[in-house]
């Protein structure tokens, strides 16, 4: 048996006893929707189940906890720090029904607790829809859906970290202190990345957009409410999730996006992606072999540019790791710049179509 092995059963054994300590203490299953997606013909309904604090009232902004009397007590006045995201007990192997279309289409959750179920023939009109998600002894939920119609052409796929908010990843410190510590409504975002996407959009509005991330699913409600904050185009995140995998203990966060890249071409076979990301990590490598291996579906590539204090916070080098991206002798047009404003002029000087 492999250390990531040991690691996993560990983890598994844990996990299993928090489920029936938070059990005792009169706990319930909640079932936590993420933002689905989908075309007319097939539709991904995605979510976690958690256990959850019964007596803990999230319907104020600002957090509060009711107490055994009745009394509500706000425990911060700001909204929460991030940390307070990672402590979750995860429900495995839980019954869970997707209500769609008439028809209940009935999976179970995974080891950490989350569902992924995809149906054909759904019968939702494009556009943002909602599902109904159930499941045993949790309250009903609402599930929100993006449904593309198949005369779209052209989508968005934007990365996170560095490409529109400011995390400094993958180094451990920075990023332990961007996700862990800093609070969950002080994100900087990137100057001029909102005016960015309007304009790559632009004669587009039902174009689909994916955020693309190897960060943990547990910050899908932050990153979400940094997209709206922002005035960034909404859209479903794809996310990972942390810890050991069979092969190995940690995940391959650039292997993640390379399958979700794909994923998303097989899904949307008409669709020519414009893809967004920065020179910090593996994008430009990512893309750029998307691009040779599936070139008609990609409009064109758009890499932030990080400086060299950002690169020497983020990998421990002044440049980029990867260099630009290879697009097939310049078939797939690229632009960079710094931030969003300068993409912008380079994108109006070099249009993607």
């Amino acid at each position: 048996m492999g250390f990531s092995d040991l690691i996993r059963a560990a983890e598994h054994k844990i996990n299993t006893y928090g489920v029936q300590r938070k059990t005792r203490a009169g706990w319930l299953p909640k079932i936590v929707p993420y933002t689905g997606y989908g075309t007319t013909d097939r539709v991904h309904v995605i979510g976690r189940i958690l256990m959850d604090d019964p007596t803990f009232d999230d319907s104020d902004a600002t957090g509060s906890r009711r107490t055994a009397a009745g009394h509500v007590e706000n425990f911060a006045h700001e909204a929460q720090r991030g940390y307070r995201q990672f402590f979750t007990v995860q429900v495995g192997d839980h019954p869970v029904q997707v209500h769609v279309g008439g028809e209940v289409v009935q999976t179970y959750t995974d080891s950490n607790g989350y569902f992924d179920v995809s149906i054909v023939g759904h019968g939702l009109e494009p556009g943002w829809g909602v599902v109904d998600v159930t499941a045993e002894g949790a309250e009903a939920v609402k599930a929100k859906v993006l449904i593309t119609s198949s005369e779209e052409t052209i989508g968005l796929i934007s990365d996170i970290d560095d490409t529109i908010m400011v995390t400094n990843l993958p180094r451990a410190l920075h990023a332990a202190y961007n996700s862990w510590f800093k609070k969950t409504n002080n994100r900087q975002p990137i100057p001029g990345m909102a005016k960015l996407y309007s304009e790559l959009l632009k004669g587009h509005p039902n174009a689909p957009v994916f955020y693309l991330s190897t960060g943990a699913w547990n910050t899908f409600h932050t990153l979400e409410q940094f997209i709206d904050d922002n005035n960034l185009p909404q859209g479903p995140l794809l996310l990972t999730d942390w810890g050991p995998t069979p092969t190995g203990l940690f995940r391959n966060g650039s292997e993640h996006k390379k399958v979700q890249l794909r994923n998303l071409i097989i899904d949307y076979p008409n669709i020519k992606w414009i893809l967004v990301g920065d020179n910090g990590q593996h994008d430009p490598l990512n893309y750029g072999d998307l691009a040779i291996e599936h070139p008609g579906a990609v409009a064109g590539i758009a890499i932030r540019e990080l400086t060299p204090t950002e690169h020497m916070l983020s990998h421990g080098t002044m440049s980029s790791l990867t260099g630009p991206p290879r697009t097939n002798r310049d078939a797939v047009p690229t632009i960079y710049g710094p931030d969003g404003h300068a993409l912008l002029r380079e994108y109006r000087r070099k249009p993607f179509a």
